[in-house]
């Protein structure tokens, strides 16, 4: 049995994926990843879906919390 994915929206930073998951773009056609993978949400990546690092160079602030009510 495969060990239940994880994705983390780091602050300031990247969406961290670890586990047995399939990234497939907008046709369906899979992306090869690894185990554990970063995701970009700053938009500024040279290799979109995945995180290169740019958020660092850009200065994108985001620090996203689940909200408690």
């Amino acid at each position: 049995m495969s060990e239940k994915p994880i994705i983390q929206v780091r602050d300031n930073g990247s969406i961290l994926v670890k586990g047995d998951v399939e990234l497939l773009d907008a046709e369906g056609n899979k992306y090869e990843t690894k185990p554990a993978f970063s995701l970009c949400r700053c938009g500024a990546s040279d290799n979109k879906p995945f995180c290169d690092g740019s958020h660092k160079k850009v200065g994108f602030e985001s620090k996203t919390r689940v909200n408690e009510s």
